[in-house]
């Protein structure tokens, strides 16, 4: 895994808050329910990410957790730098302190190009496509998609 748990997590329920309620706010039992996303870890995750502006949250009726961006404008590649970080993106891949093109460690060649693919996906992943697919592979598997019971407050972005 080349993610931490937490930031595994973050994207899974993320992407299913995209997926269910793109443009409003989603309680956090109803986006764990029938999943093993554990509730408590991901309300400590979505705090936290709400606290660093990618998500916004509401109280009371109509409150929960949803998107402070539209879909489409959020890419894994910001929230793994919220969650994890990316600047172990840049660094050596055998962890020696200077490492370069012209300074290279004995992996540098081979990792390089890895590297660079890995920050392109990252970065022109959007929550939409992956709520897409979600919603695709939840198809092609037989699983309901899941009906919100609640209602969502109006949300300003």
């Amino acid at each position: 895994m080349i993610y931490s748990n937490a930031c595994a997590y973050a994207i899974r329920a993320i992407t299913r808050l995209a997926m269910l309620r793109p443009d409003g706010y989603v309680l956090l039992d109803e986006l764990c329910e029938g999943t093993d996303l554990p509730r408590h870890f991901v309300a400590k995750i979505f705090q936290d990410l709400v606290r660093k502006g990618l998500l916004t949250s509401a109280k009371g009726r109509g409150g929960g957790f949803a998107l402070a961006s539209e879909p489409g404008k959020i890419t894994l590649y910001d929230i793994v730098g919220m969650i994890d970080g990316v600047e172990s993106l840049d660094a050596c891949v055998v962890g020696m302190a200077e490492c370069s093109d012209t300074q290279p460690c004995p992996q540098h060649d081979q990792w390089k190009p890895i590297r660079n693919d890995l920050k392109k996906f990252l970065l022109s992943t959007t929550l939409d496509k992956m709520a897409g697919a979600l919603k695709k592979k939840m198809n092609l598997i037989g699983q309901p998609l899941p009906e919100l019971s609640s209602k969502s407050k109006p949300l300003a972005r």
